[in-house]
């Protein structure tokens, strides 16, 4: 049980008397046990609640780490089951969205693995029931929905260094990340100092040098916002180095399903100076057109996406001139809108052939989303 976490009292002594018990009863009848689960479960006349054992630390969600949270349920029925959330920013449903069902033990326990948050629920649910896979709001007792029980994460040192802060951008809210980023096994530091709005409203990105290392920055929606046209306006890019990376994406930590949602317009070179300095790009990256690699010149751009049912349309373009740098669609592998959220981020490649030399600026004077 984790320190300071309060365990319902009777669903403690439940799970500790059904434990001792079940190795007393050893070759006992069936009819003893019978009259031992009568005797513990009160034949179902409790009402069903839900309690935690073991609630995870609070903290950012993040793909890359998941935690045991474990809990007890009384007063259920055969065959109900638990659906587990976690908030970041909005409740993201445990562990995955291909897997929304937690199992209860015959001796009432329940345990799962989740993904960080700040807040985690537990819901005891019929058999038949179909969660959503994200929601503003927690679905509220009543119907297939028998109990519902939400607590906050369990303190740690780093929690306020680790949780996301916020920033209003082009009138939509943002998380600044302050923690590293996993992104394809690698770990990238960010810095909330490397990611601010100045008088104008522009957004600033930048990498910095840090005792740690090349340190970036990352934003990204609060919210997921679906099917539409999703643009950002870049006031004078820079040069940028072969291991500097800049993107807007879409990604959906949860669901792995549809490859987490993953779409993005990407300036950088992956530190191989050889190779065309943009990309537009859906995953799996190693299915033949699902990257299209074209170069972008200095100056203002604008690029943008048209996401619809089965097409993505990418198009960059030369903001002053309005000429056509780059366009391309596709049509094959299109995910669905769910849980995703448009990020945007700059750092410096890790696995870069020609080592970031230079810190480096990036400034957007606004992002659009027309639905």
């Amino acid at each position: 049980m984790t320190p300071g976490v309060s365990l319902d009292a009777s669903c403690e002594r439940g799970v500790i008397l059904r434990k001792s018990y079940r190795k007393v009863l050893g070759g006992a009848s069936s009819l003893a046990a019978l009259g031992l689960s009568v005797l513990l479960h009160g034949c179902g006349s409790r009402p069903a609640s839900i309690q935690f054992t073991q609630v995870p630390e609070e903290g950012p969600g993040g793909s890359a780490k998941t935690v045991k949270i474990a809990g007890c349920a009384t007063g259920m029925k055969p065959g109900q089951r638990i659906v587990l959330f976690a908030w970041d920013g909005t409740w993201y449903i445990q562990p995955f969205a291909s897997k929304p069902f937690t199992e209860i033990q015959p001796d009432h326990s329940w345990s799962n693995i989740t993904h960080v948050g700040t807040k985690y629920a537990a819901l005891l649910v019929e058999r038949d029931y179909a969660p959503p896979r994200v929601a503003d709001t927690l679905p509220v007792q009543g119907g297939p929905v028998i109990a519902v029980t939400t607590v906050t994460g369990t303190p740690s040192a780093l929690s306020e260094r680790m949780t996301p802060g916020k920033m209003s951008f082009s009138g939509f809210e943002w998380e600044v990340y302050r923690v590293p980023r996993d992104n394809f096994g690698i770990v990238y530091p960010n810095s909330a100092s490397n990611a601010w709005t100045d008088q104008k409203g522009w957004l600033h990105l930048r990498i910095t040098k840090e005792p740690e290392g090349w340190t970036g920055a990352e934003i990204n929606l609060t919210r997921s916002l679906g099917f539409g046209t999703y643009a950002i306006q870049v006031h004078d890019l820079p040069e940028l180095e072969p291991a500097t990376v800049f993107s807007m994406n879409s990604w959906d930590l949860l669901d792995a399903g549809q490859y987490h949602r993953s779409f993005d317009i990407l300036l950088g070179q992956f530190g191989d100076a050889a190779i065309k300095n943009a990309q537009y790009s859906i995953l799996p990256f190693n299915v033949p057109g699902n990257v299209y690699r074209f170069a972008v010149p200095r100056g203002a751009l604008t690029h943008s996406i048209h996401w619809e049912r089965g097409r993505l349309s990418f198009e960059t373009q030369d903001t002053g001139g309005r000429r056509v740098v780059a366009e391309h669609t596709f049509t094959s592998g299109i995910p669905t809108p769910g849980g995703e959220r448009i990020h945007i981020s700059l750092y410096a490649y890790g696995n870069s052939q020609v080592p970031q030399k230079n810190g480096v600026e990036v400034i957007i004077e606004k992002f659009v989303y027309l639905p």
